[in-house]
């Protein structure tokens, strides 16, 4: 006799209560998927994707392709390093296991709770604007290339590590970091010999994953004149040149591969 679910009741009702709040929003969205699947479409797609093969593989092209994907990195590697830099002394601020205010009374002073707010709203305000849009903004100032791409990433990352660094120590053991800043200790030290030994491969973790996401985000931003492989792909779609693109969407899922690779030998080590 099969079993009978004494939660079924409950479980359709709320199946059905997502299908009815999920119907307006796919109202909103013209959300039509069985427009894939029109005879027009599909012969669309059939002379867009047959242009794609054989892939380009000319040794000139295959170069500009490594050095397109070359500069991906370097962009990617060059936002994550300047958001660190600007990430870390503000996640210093914006924690409050690290305030040294609160020690002996367990509230802040007021001074100190404004300036960790600001930050907080900076942080907010940072990560707030994709960096897509903060590309577009940076090639109007700084001209074509990989820098308006550097400066995107930087900026919004930085708002991104900020705040889930200041999330990582705020859920940690604040004893350690207690028991220094009681005794004099620096809010440096409190961080780098009460906070960060617990919580230093959660972070790491983290760290490594927002480099992976700051790849695939060069490759787009490429699209807006930022440079590297974006770049290239945008010039050759523009050309409707579908066999240089089927190369560079080869190349950059290899890219992305590579990036999970790294990603996860970097936190078998730190487990």
């Amino acid at each position: 006799m099969p079993a009978h679910d004494p939660a079924w009741r409950s479980r359709l009702t709320f199946a059905l209560l997502g299908l009815l709040l999920c119907w307006p929003i796919l109202v909103a969205t013209e959300f039509k998927p069985w427009l894939l699947a029109d005879a027009q479409s599909l012969s669309a797609t059939g002379r867009f994707l047959s242009g794609f093969f054989p892939p380009a593989h000319s040794a000139e092209f295959l170069s500009m392709v490594l050095a397109a994907s070359w500069q991906t990195v370097a962009m990617a590697t060059a936002g994550m390093t300047l958001a660190l830099v600007c990430a870390i002394p503000m996640t210093l601020i914006v924690t409050g296991h690290l305030s040294i205010s609160r020690i002996g009374t367990g509230r802040m002073r007021l001074l100190a709770t404004v300036i960790r707010h600001m930050v907080r709203w900076l942080l907010v305000l940072l990560r707030s604007v994709p960096e897509l849009v903060w590309a577009l903004l940076f090639v109007r100032i700084v001209g074509l290339g990989p820098t308006a791409g550097v400066c995107a990433i930087a900026l919004t990352y930085c708002g991104m590590l900020g705040k889930v660094y200041a999330e990582i120590l705020e859920a940690g053991d604040a004893h350690a970091s207690d028991t220094l800043l009681q005794n004099g200790a620096s809010r440096l030290s409190a961080f780098f010999y009460g906070a960060l030994p617990n919580a230093a491969a959660e972070l790491m973790s983290y760290t490594v994953y927002r480099w992976e996401c700051a790849i695939r985000g060069s490759v787009v931003m490429g699209f807006v004149g930022a440079g590297g492989l974006g770049q290239s792909m945008d010039e050759s779609m523009k050309m409707l040149s579908g066999a240089e693109v089927s190369t560079m969407l080869i190349v950059f899922v290899l890219l992305v591969a590579i990036a999970d690779a790294v990603s996860k030998l970097f936190r078998e080590r730190l487990e």
